[in-house]
Parts: C-alpha cells; sequence; structure tokens
C-alpha cells in the first residue's frame, strides 16, 4: 500500500485538489430537462460560481461566512428542499417580497410583469413529436428574460399572494409550463443554494445524435 501512494502520490494529491475545488469554489451542472428554456436547453451543460453567495465547508451545506445576497433574476443551482435533487433555476422572489401570479402573469410587491415581443414557437419535446408555444421578453422588477408558455400543458398558473420568508428564496423556470419549481416545492432556504451558473461551458443535442450547438459555447446566462 505504501508502495502504491509513494508511486501514485501525485495523480492522488491532484485529485484530492481538483475535489475540494469543484465542491467548494467552481463546478459545472449538466441540462436534462427543458425547464429553462429557452435560456437553457437540454444538453448544455452550465458553469456554476459555488462562491457567488457562501463560503462553505467542502461537502457541506454549512456557510463559513456569507459573500454576498443573492439577487432577483439570478440563475442558480440548488438542493430541492422536497427530494434533495439538484435543480436549476431563476431566484424570482428575494426575502419579503409578496409574490403572485395571476393567469400567468407574475407580479412582486404589487407591480406586474410586462411581456414583449411574442413569439410563435414549436418546442421539440421528442425525436417525432412537438408542440405548439410562445416566448416572450418579461420586464420584471428591473430585471428581462426571455420565458415561453405553452397553453396545451397542463400546469399551476396562478398562486398568492405570498410573502417570501427570511433566508429563503422563491424559484421559476424560465419554461413556465412545464417546471418543477417553488409552485410545487415550495421556498428555498439560502443554505441549499449551491452556486449561480453563469456561463454556458458546452452544448449538444441530445435528440439529435449528440451533435455539438457550437454556437452555445461560451455563451453568458442572462
Amino acid at each position: 500500500m505504501r508502495r502504491l501512494l509513494s508511486k501514485y502520490r501525485y495523480a492522488i494529491i491532484f485529485w484530492l485538489c481538483f475535489g475540494i475545488f469543484r465542491t467548494s469554489l467552481a463546478d459545472w451542472n449538466p441540462i436534462p430537462s427543458g425547464s429553462m428554456r429557452p435560456t437553457l436547453v437540454e444538453g448544455d451543460v452550465v458553469l456554476v460560481n459555488r462562491v457567488a453567495y457562501d463560503l462553505k465547508l467542502p461537502l457541506t451545506d454549512i456557510s463559513v461566512f456569507a459573500l454576498e445576497n443573492p439577487q432577483r433574476g439570478d440563475v442558480v443551482t440548488f438542493t430541492s428542499p422536497k427530494d434533495g435533487v439538484r435543480l436549476i433555476k431563476r431566484i424570482v422572489g428575494i426575502p419579503g417580497d409578496t409574490l403572485q401570479m395571476k393567469n400567468e402573469v407574475l407580479w412582486i410587491n404589487g407591480v406586474p410583469a410586462t411581456y414583449l415581443d411574442a413569439q410563435a414557437i414549436s418546442e421539440r419535446i421528442s425525436p417525432d413529436q412537438s408542440i405548439a408555444g410562445i416566448k416572450l421578453t418579461e420586464l420584471a422588477s428591473n430585471s428581462q428574460r426571455t420565458v415561453q408558455f405553452m397553453p396545451q400543458v397542463r400546469a399551476r398558473r396562478d398562486f398568492g399572494p405570498l410573502v417570501v420568508p427570511a433566508d429563503s428564496y422563491f424559484m421559476l423556470g424560465d419554461n413556465r409550463d412545464n417546471s418543477a419549481d417553488s409552485r410545487y416545492i415550495g421556498f428555498v432556504p439560502r443554505r441549499l443554494l449551491i452556486g449561480r451558473a453563469h456561463h454556458i461551458l458546452a452544448s449538444a443535442q441530445i435528440l439529435d445524435h449528440w451533435m455539438p450547438r457550437f454556437r452555445r459555447f461560451g455563451a453568458p446566462i442572462l
């Protein structure tokens, strides 16, 4: 055993350092579903800044100290409070916000979001099936993003009003009618946030023989 440790000590040191780096500072996250379409699509791999908000002990949810507060509009990875699965969504509500959704329109602190630039889309959900939808620019609380709706899909299009508790956040997927977000899993405590997703590292078409989407490589996540 000593001979093996001595022979491979540099490789062991490298992988230990790599593991600490990935669990403490930076990470990457594959996108397995369409819940963040059109911002992120299946087959994207995103870069995640694990120290965007808190410096945590490796392999734990224990924060050593807070660095910055998450903001509305941030795209974040986190552990689901419902079943422990890692998810990626957008923060739409921060502590103290009053949120409501009326017939798909998001309200933040009594002010409705504005929706512009409507475009009809057809989303491919399998190699031989597509579903009609609409893509729009959503302006809400001094931030904007592109979201989409699919009227044929059964979804929760109304909720609230509700107040976001202290040290918690309300998440929505940009694909509003196909996302298991805070409408279903509840508020997300800050301790369960993993990090902020900021760029697409790589992308491949999982429904088309994993052909690379080179135009998405290195794109910022807005």
